[in-house]
C-alpha cells in the first residue's frame, strides 16, 4: 500500500504561455510534467485574448500522455488541483462551457469603462474617495482604472460586445473554468476571485460577496459565480472526463489557486514575511503576512491566502520572462523575411549576455512592454534601450534586458519593503526565469542579496497546488512544507558589480516619472 507522501495529486498550472500538467506526490516530488504552449493573441489596441478551448484540449492531451507512461502513479491519484493566471475573465454559459475568449490579465481595452465607473469628477488615485475608502477598508485593495482586470473586462464586453454578454452567464476566473471542465459544477472561491475585489476580506474563509462592493463595482450579481469555501472540494471527476483522461472518476477537485498563492506554498517560504520571487510570464515577490494591508498608489496589497490563517502580499510586474522571448525574437529571430530563420533558445541569449560586464556597456533596460502594474499603474508606459551609441552591440543590449527586468523586480522589492514596514530578504527564487543561473545570478547582483533557487523552479506552482491538496484534504501538515522544497543553490552577489548596478538603479527609477507624460501622449496616436 502506498504511504501518504506517495498519494499523487494531478496539478495543472495555467500559466499564460499555456498549461502545465503534472503528477505530484504529497512528498514533493515532480513524478513528470508536460507543457504545452498556447500563444496569446495580443494587439496595439489593448487586446489580449485566448481560446479556453485550447487550455482544456492542452490539459485533456498532457493527462492523457502522463496517465499513459505512469499507470500505478495515476492510479494512486487522491486530488485534481488547478492554479495559474489570475486576473483573466471567461465568459461563460451555466455550465461552464465558454461563449467567447478570454481576456487575459493584460487586455485595457475596458480602461475608459473602468475609469468612469470607479471615478467621479473628485478623484483620489482615479477613485471616487467614498468608494475607494470602502473597497480598501473591506476588501483591501481595488479594481484597476486601466482596465486590465475582470472589473475592465466585464464592462468591456457588456458595452463594447452586447451579443456576448447576453450570451454570457457566468464570468470565470480561468483555473475555476477549468474546475467547471473536470468537475461539472461552476463555483469559486475567495482566493480565486481575489481580484475582482468583490469580498470582505477583512475576515477569512468568505463564502458570500459584499453586497457593496459589487455594487460599486457596477457588477451584475447574477453573473457571478456562487462561492465555496477555500480550500473545500467543489465536486468529483466526471465519469466522462475520467473516461476521457483515464484518471480516476470520483477523484476530488479542489478550489482553484491564483499563480502567487501556489507559488508561495511551492516555494517552501511560509513563514511570516519570509520571500519569494517568481521570475516568469510575468514577475512578482511574494510573502505571508500577519495583517491586511493596501498600497493603491502602488498597487500592491495583502490578500487571503491559502493557508487560511494569513495573508500573503501580492503585487505583479505585466512582463518580465516575455521580454526575452521579445528580444530573441526582435533581435535574432527575425520574422521580415529578408533572412534565413535561426532557432535560437533562451539558454542561447544567455551565452551572448554572459559576454558582456555587468552594467551592459551603460545600456539601460526599460521592460515595460504592455504597460506596468505594481509599483505604479500605468498601461501606457512602454519598453525602450536607453544610453545607446555607436559602439554598443547585440550582447550589450540582450544582457540589458536580462538587467531591466532585474531592476525592475529591485524596484518592487524595495516598494514592498515600504508597503509593509518590514525587511525581506534571503529571497528564494523561482519560475522559468530561474533556470537560467545568469539571470540568477544578475538578480543576486541588482538586488544587492542572496538568491536561493529551489529545485526545480518551473513546476514550483504544481508543487504548491499539490501541496495545497494535501493540506485540504487532510493528508499533510503545514509543519512538513517547507522541508519537501530543496534549495538546488544559492547566488550570492558579486561586491565588485554593486557600484555600478547601484547607479544604473537610481536612474531605473526615475524613468517612469521623467517619461510617463511623453507615453501619455504616444498612447494617442497608437
Amino acid at each position: 500500500m502506498a504511504s501518504v507522501n506517495e498519494s499523487i495529486v494531478l496539478a495543472v498550472d495555467l500559466g499564460t504561455g499555456g498549461p502545465k500538467v503534472a503528477l505530484v506526490s504529497l512528498g514533493g516530488e515532480i513524478v513528470d510534467s508536460v507543457h504545452q504552449r498556447v500563444e496569446p493573441r495580443v494587439s496595439a489596441s489593448g487586446a489580449a485574448l485566448q481560446d479556453p478551448a485550447e487550455w482544456w484540449q492542452a490539459v485533456s492531451a498532457g493527462t492523457r500522455e502522463l496517465v499513459a507512461g505512469h499507470p500505478e502513479q495515476a492510479a494512486a491519484m487522491v486530488a485534481v488541483a488547478v492554479t495559474g493566471q489570475w486576473g483573466s475573465t471567461v465568459p461563460a454559459d451555466p455550465s461552464g462551457e465558454a461563449t467567447g475568449d478570454c481576456m487575459l490579465w493584460m487586455d485595457c481595452r475596458g480602461g475608459a469603462h473602468a475609469k468612469r465607473v470607479l471615478g467621479g469628477r473628485v478623484a483620489v488615485e482615479g477613485f471616487k474617495p467614498r468608494s475607494i475608502v470602502e473597497w480598501i477598508r473591506r476588501s483591501g485593495g481595488a479594481p484597476s482604472t486601466e482596465g486590465n482586470d475582470p472589473l475592465g473586462h466585464r464592462l468591456w464586453i457588456q458595452h463594447e460586445e452586447p451579443d456576448l454578454y447576453r450570451r454570457t452567464a457566468v464570468f470565470l476566473e480561468p483555473l475555476d473554468y477549468l474546475n467547471a471542465r473536470f468537475c461539472g459544477r461552476v463555483a469559486a472561491s475567495q482566493t480565486s476571485m481575489l481580484l475582482s475585489w468583490l469580498t470582505d476580506n477583512r475576515r477569512l474563509g468568505q463564502v458570500e460577496y459584499d453586497p457593496l462592493l459589487v455594487k460599486l463595482a457596477a457588477t451584475d450579481p447574477g453573473r457571478l459565480p456562487p462561492l465555496v469555501a477555500t480550500g473545500s472540494t467543489v465536486g468529483t471527476v466526471t465519469s466522462t472526463v475520467s473516461s476521457e483522461l483515464g484518471i480516476p472518476a470520483g477523484v476530488p477537485v479542489l478550489t482553484a489557486l491564483p499563480d502567487l498563492l501556489s507559488a508561495t506554498l511551492g516555494s517552501g517560504a511560509i513563514g511570516m514575511y519570509e520571500t519569494h520571487l517568481s521570475i516568469s510570464t510575468s514577475a512578482w515577490v511574494g510573502c505571508h503576512t500577519p495583517t491586511k494591508r493596501t498600497s493603491i498608489a502602488k498597487q500592491m496589497a495583502t490578500v487571503p491566502s491559502a493557508l487560511g490563517d494569513r495573508y500573503v502580499l501580492a503585487n505583479n510586474h505585466e512582463t518580465a520572462g516575455v521580454c526575452m522571448e521579445w528580444a530573441r525574437n526582435l533581435l535574432v529571430e527575425a520574422d521580415d523575411g529578408l533572412t534565413e530563420a535561426v532557432r535560437t533558445s533562451l539558454a542561447d541569449l544567455d551565452d551572448v549576455a554572459s559576454t558582456v560586464a555587468s552594467g551592459s556597456g551603460g545600456v539601460l533596460f526599460a521592460p515595460w512592454l504592455n504597460g506596468e502594474r505594481s509599483p505604479v499603474a500605468d498601461a501606457d508606459l512602454r519598453g525602450g534601450f536607453h544610453n545607446m551609441s555607436l559602439s554598443t552591440t547585440r550582447a550589450d543590449l540582450v544582457r540589458s534586458v536580462l538587467e531591466g527586468v532585474a531592476h525592475n523586480n529591485r524596484w518592487l522589492l524595495e516598494e514592498s519593503e515600504q508597503v509593509l514596514k518590514q525587511p525581506l530578504s534571503a529571497l528564494r527564487v523561482i519560475g522559468g526565469g530561474a533556470q537560467s543561473d545568469l539571470w540568477c545570478q544578475i538578480h543576486a547582483d541588482v538586488l544587492g542579496r542572496p538568491l536561493r533557487r529551489v529545485a526545480q523552479p518551473l513546476l514550483a506552482n504544481v508543487r504548491g497546488a499539490a501541496f495545497f491538496a494535501g493540506l485540504s484534504l487532510g493528508l499533510m501538515k503545514q509543519s512538513e512544507v517547507a522541508a519537501r522544497v530543496e534549495i538546488e543553490r544559492t547566488f550570492e552577489p558579486d561586491p565588485g558589480s554593486r557600484e555600478v548596478h547601484d547607479a544604473m538603479h537610481r536612474e531605473f527609477v526615475r524613468l517612469h516619472r521623467i517619461e510617463r507624460g511623453m507615453y501619455r501622449r504616444l498612447a494617442k496616436l497608437r
